[in-house]
């Protein structure tokens, strides 16, 4: 193993851990708002739709 495919993993573990950061700081988001504004953008049903599709 050189040092660029050291540099490399590393830069794909932090780009997974800031992807799972921002969902959760988006979901954090988007339960704080009005239960009317959630169930008209359709959060959680059509989020949780989604995940269990992936």
């Amino acid at each position: 193993m050189n040092g660029f495919t050291i540099l490399r993993s590393m830069q794909n573990y932090v780009g997974k851990i800031r992807t799972v950061r921002n969902e959760i700081r988006t979901q954090r988001f988007l339960n704080t708002l009005p239960a009317d504004i959630r169930k008209d953008i359709g959060w959680p049903d059509l989020y949780n739709g989604r995940v269990r599709e992936n």
